[in-house]
This record gives C-alpha cells, structure tokens and sequence, in this order.
C-alpha cells in the first residue's frame, strides 16, 4: 500500500493512478480525510450508453465525427 499526500497526488497524478492498477493507494488530506484509490476495469465500450438502441454501425459514427469535423474547419456550422 503506498500513501500520498493530497498535494503528492495532484503533482504525481499519471503515476498514482498507473500504481493503483497493482497495489492500493492511500490520499490523505490535511485535514484527516482519507480517499483510496481502487482501479476498475470496464468491459463496455464508452459508446454502449443503457437505454439507447440505434442502428447506427460504427461506420455511421465515424463518418458523422469526420463530417461535423470537417464543417468546423471551414468555419460553417
């Protein structure tokens, strides 16, 4: 288990969260307060939102991202 100060964690944030994938890690604030940081792995693509059902394949999402990309370059919207 490693412990981190609140001030530790802020400046080191991108390790401690790659060390919370292999150990427990402990965030102490000044005032007592302590948070634990526990790692979870999600299965789901970021897209499979409940309750949604479409048709759209990922093609269709893809072509649609590149397209309202393309209308923000040339300034229309």
């Amino acid at each position: 288990m490693k412990v981190y100060t609140y001030s530790e964690a802020r400046q080191k944030l991108a390790t401690v969260l790659d060390l919370a994938k292999s150990e427990e890690v402990i965030i102490k604030r000044r005032g007592g307060e302590t948070f634990k940081i526990v790692f979870s792995k999600s299965s789901k693509s970021p897209f499979d939102v409940a309750g949604i059902k479409t048709k759209a394949t990922t093609k269709d999402i893809l072509d649609a991202v590149k397209e309202s990309r393309t209308r923000k370059s040339f300034g229309a919207e």
